[in-house]
């Protein structure tokens, strides 16, 4: 099978971030939505303890994600990573129109947060999948590409712009309704548009070939019988380590996504700003991650990952400063600072990271795995014990412990970082 050329390694990209930002555009709206409506929609608790409540609905759709990870990783490297992302996307797709469709409260009871959790679990195992495969087949189909890491990186683009129209379609929706009709139905347009829209991006998905990569492996070796098995069993050190790399990424993220937006409210901020401040901070991940992904490839993955830790270990505590002095361009600061580069910079690197580190064999399996666990302990963790801090100590002295908590995940993955090898340039077809 001949070298892909640039114009095929595109076609791939493209229908990766097409179908990646569906996925994240549907995972991150559930996001505003669970931070700044369904607290009163879907418990009946007070204050804090209703958006403690929604955020941890939030965190269990992440806690799911290994799960994930483990199905469609298995599927990716048996039968290809093609229809391991068609499947995933059309269960995204089914668990996002459900959430859209779940009763409030005040309609079933108590049965209605049940039903949300159920359909949060389907939409986190969906998602599970996307990352590491989608990072696998779009990184095997630019194996020989001297621009590997741009190309993966596309995988990457797919969050700062699914962010985009996420917080873009709440902030316009929300302008065209009033607060009460928005908590009242509103919140549930964005739902039904993600279940079009996912549709969409099977179709594309379909109609793209495999990668390069594992069509050469397929046609010279017979896949393993359980790749997500022989992983774990033969480089389960690998998986934790690079596991500690995201963890950081998944924490910056929703520490600033979901409790951030949260949180911002609680300090005094209006919603809309919460938002208007995210949306810009977005728009600069977007950039930051395109520099990362260039200077990843002319310098190396390890370099780029280093810069965004060390950033986000010394601006933990003054991330949070900022945002409590109630000023809108010091927290737009922060968030540039704390969320976009930190997030955006390190993520250039990221999708080429996890996906060199694994053989063809199993490859899907162990990035999807090493991506995904990490979003346990990292993404998944810290809303919840950051929305517990909060309850515990209250607004004024939460920023402390909460920056001290995440400073522990930038010290883990400098050292995972540290203690990895670098992969620039490492032969894929093995």
């Amino acid at each position: 099978m001949a070298v892909p050329t640039n114009a095929q390694i595109f076609k791939v990209a493209l229908a990766s971030i097409i179908g990646s930002v569906i996925e994240q555009y549907d995972f991150l709206v559930t996001g505003v939505i669970a931070a700044t409506v369904w607290g009163g929609v879907f418990f009946k608790l007070p204050g804090l303890a209703s958006v403690a409540a929604a955020i941890g609905v939030y965190g269990i759709g992440i806690l799911i994600r290994p799960l994930g990870a483990y199905i469609f990783g298995n599927l990716a490297d048996r039968s290809g990573r093609r229809n391991a992302m068609v499947f995933a996307l059309m269960l995204m797709g089914v668990s996002t129109l459900l959430i859209g469709l779940t009763p409030t409260y005040d309609s079933i009871g108590v049965l209605a947060p049940i039903l949300l959790i159920v359909f949060r679990l389907l939409q986190g195992i969906s998602f599970g999948a996307e990352f590491g495969t989608a990072s696998t087949w779009v990184v095997e189909q630019a194996a020989h590409s001297k621009h590997r890491a741009f190309w993966g990186a596309w995988v990457g683009f797919a969050i700062p712009i699914g962010l985009l129209l996420g917080f873009g379609s709440v902030i316009l929706v929300k302008s065209l309704m009033t607060p009460a009709a928005f908590i009242s139905w509103g919140w549930r347009i964005f739902f039904f548009v993600g279940f079009l829209v996912a549709v969409v991006g099977v179709i594309i998905r379909n109609r793209t070939e495999e990668s390069y990569v594992f069509e050469n492996y397929k046609a010279s070796d017979a896949p393993l019988q359980f790749p997500a098995n022989a992983v774990w069993r033969e480089m389960p050190w690998r998986i934790l380590r690079t596991s500690l790399v995201n963890a950081m990424f998944g924490g910056a993220f929703f520490l600033s996504f979901v409790f951030g937006t949260s949180y911002m409210k609680a300090v005094g901020y209006k919603p809309n700003e919460a938002l208007e401040i995210g949306l810009i901070a977005a728009a600069f991940m977007l950039v930051f991650m395109f520099i990362g992904s260039l200077l990843s490839d002319i310098i190396n993955r390890r370099t780029i990952l280093l810069i965004s830790a060390i950033t986000f270990l010394i601006f933990a505590i003054p991330y949070f400063y900022l945002i409590n002095t109630g000023n809108f361009y010091l927290a737009m600061l922060a968030d540039i600072i704390g969320f976009g580069f930190v997030f955006g910079f390190g993520y250039g690197a990221i999708p080429t990271f996890y996906t060199e580190n694994f053989p063809t064999r199993y490859r899907a399996s162990g990035a999807s795995a090493g991506y995904q666990i990490s979003q346990v302990y990292g993404g998944g963790l810290i809303p919840i014990v950051a929305g517990l801090i909060l309850r515990s100590v209250g607004i004024k002295n939460a920023y402390i412990y909460i920056g001290l908590l995440v400073m522990v995940y930038a010290l883990a993955a400098i050292y995972a970082i540290i203690a990895t090898p670098e992969t620039k340039g490492t032969d894929l077809e093995i």
